[in-house]
């Protein structure tokens, strides 16, 4: 049985947008809780048929936003401390605490949604 092109197609195209967003097998394989190596498998387009894998690792390949850098914080969150800050070091300082504390968060059940949320090193 030969693999079909169509699913060929969206696994390379889902493999190619992931080393684009820097977004590894591991990470991905963590998020779905799956292996590294099926992650692989279904990122190769070697799969003769459409799985509930298949179609997790497209999924959350295409809905995880480009990551920023850490020297480079996304629009969004500047756009939200410039909203808010009222410009005095004080200020300043209760917020970096607020954010901060919220990566307390990250070993509760939103572990997940908080680690897609927020880039490895930048909070």
């Amino acid at each position: 049985m030969s693999i079909p092109p169509a699913i060929r197609a969206e696994a390379l195209l889902a493999a190619s947008r992931a080393r684009e967003i820097g977004l590894t097998q591991a990470e991905i394989a963590d998020a779905l809780n799956a292996s590294q190596s099926q992650v692989s498998r279904v990122l190769a387009g070697n799969a003769k048929r459409r799985s509930r894998l298949f179609d997790e690792v497209c999924k959350y390949v295409f809905s995880i936003c480009e990551r920023a850098s850490p020297s480079t914080p996304p629009a969004e969150l500047t756009d939200a401390l410039n909203a808010i800050w009222d410009g005095t070091p004080e200020h300043a300082k209760a917020l970096a605490l607020v954010i901060r504390s919220l990566g307390a968060l990250r070993g509760t059940g939103s572990e997940g949604n908080l680690r897609r949320a927020i880039p490895k090193g930048t909070a």
